[in-house]
């Protein structure tokens, strides 16, 4: 009986992601590139809107997974801050990206950045790109956070969902962290402070959303309710939807609400017919 009951569940969710793609979207494109740091095979994931056009200018919406997963996590998953990401690019007719930058263990590390850095010239290149919003939950969610620090300019907005903006002070996922960033907080304490969102907080001078839980024991939100909070003193560009009994998740209307949120701003226009 479970294993008709797993069977009818994902046969649901393939179902609904099937939907997406027909009402929405084109097929999912599995990109690979040479990254120019070290010269190693890197890929990314690409949906383009319905009756996608080339000739036009058009906005992206870079998302990034979380820790354990890849590309496909925010390009198939049916999680409530996937579907919602894949959904607003769609409403308001965004190329939507979904890339490794370095896979399982990112935490936006300088290799991974250097294949973000890539990305985005890369599609700037090939197309009319307008504006950039970059997305992500958990480990994605505080990689968005920093590589909007580092690269202000070329990020136009951000939504970080249930992510944390102080690496300095973080305890989880050392060793995948450490291997990344090429060393301990004590080896390598300035990698860690700059890719501290909270510590850079100057640079992060676009729209920005955040979904934070109060019992989220895997990426604590207290770094993010400071951030938010001295945001917030000076900028009206900042939303936080906080729910003190939430987890280590954002269901799909907060989801939802961040994106819009977000996008509205940066494209100071509204949706398509399509939402």
């Amino acid at each position: 009986m479970p294993h008709r009951h797993s069977c009818f569940l994902n046969s649901i969710a393939i179902l609904v992601f099937m939907n997406f793609l027909t009402l929405y979207a084109s097929e999912i494109e599995d990109i690979s590139f040479k990254a120019k740091l070290d010269g190693t095979e890197q890929r990314y994931l690409m949906i383009k809107p319905k009756d996608f056009n080339p000739e036009l200018p058009i906005p992206i919406l870079i998302a990034l997974h979380g820790h354990g997963s890849d590309r496909f996590q925010f390009a198939k998953d049916q999680r409530d801050e996937c579907r919602s990401a894949r959904d607003a690019a769609a409403r308001f007719g965004m190329i939507y990206i979904s890339p490794d930058y370095r896979a399982k263990t990112s935490w936006m590390g300088p290799a991974a950045e250097a294949d973000t850095v890539q990305i985005i010239e890369q599609l700037k290149k090939e197309f009319k790109i307008t504006k950039v919003v970059i997305c992500g939950g958990s480990m994605g969610g505080t990689a968005a956070l920093t590589f909007a620090g580092l690269h202000p300019e070329l990020i136009d907005g951000v939504v970080s969902m249930n992510g944390t903006a102080n690496l300095v002070e973080y305890t989880q996922f050392q060793d995948a962290i450490s291997t990344s960033f090429g060393g301990s907080k004590q080896d390598r304490p300035d990698e860690y402070r700059k890719r501290s969102a909270e510590l850079i907080a100057n640079k992060l001078t676009m729209p920005i959303a955040f979904t934070t839980g109060g019992r989220d024991t895997l990426v604590p939100c207290e770094s993010i309710l400071r951030l938010s909070a001295n945001l917030q003193k000076s900028r009206k560009n900042i939303k936080l939807i906080h729910r003190p009994e939430g987890g280590h998740e954002t269901n799909y209307a907060d989801a939802t609400d961040a994106f819009d949120f977000v996008i509205r701003q940066v494209l100071q226009a509204k949706p398509g017919a399509q939402e």
